[in-house]
């Protein structure tokens, strides 16, 4: 397959530190903290991501070649299944090409 984005994580630095510490074996432990961190209404623990494309690309293209690569690492596809909706309606936000 063709590599046609990249993903950047962009987060404060409590968030940042946090997950620094933590073991590189603690995966689960990074990604409860960044899931704290987008929930969180707090002003202060912000995250962002924001996925790049390498050329143009349809939203429905985009979303699912995402949701290929992530499938493979989790049990959960509902979860798979739910980020594909969310890149969905993110793209739709912007005005991208949607279906």
């Amino acid at each position: 397959p063709i590599k046609v984005y990249s993903v950047g994580v962009y987060t404060n630095d409590d968030v940042a530190g946090t997950i620094a510490a933590l073991p590189k074996s603690n995966k689960e432990g990074a990604l409860t903290k960044l899931r704290e961190s987008i929930k969180s209404t707090s002003k202060t623990s912000t995250t962002t991501f924001l996925l790049k494309m390498s050329f143009k690309v349809g939203a429905e293209k985009m979303a699912a070649a995402i949701a290929e690569s992530v499938d493979p690492r989790t049990s959960d596809k509902g979860a798979v299944e739910t980020l594909k909706q969310l890149i969905l309606d993110g793209v739709a936000a912007k005005g991208a090409a949607t279906p």
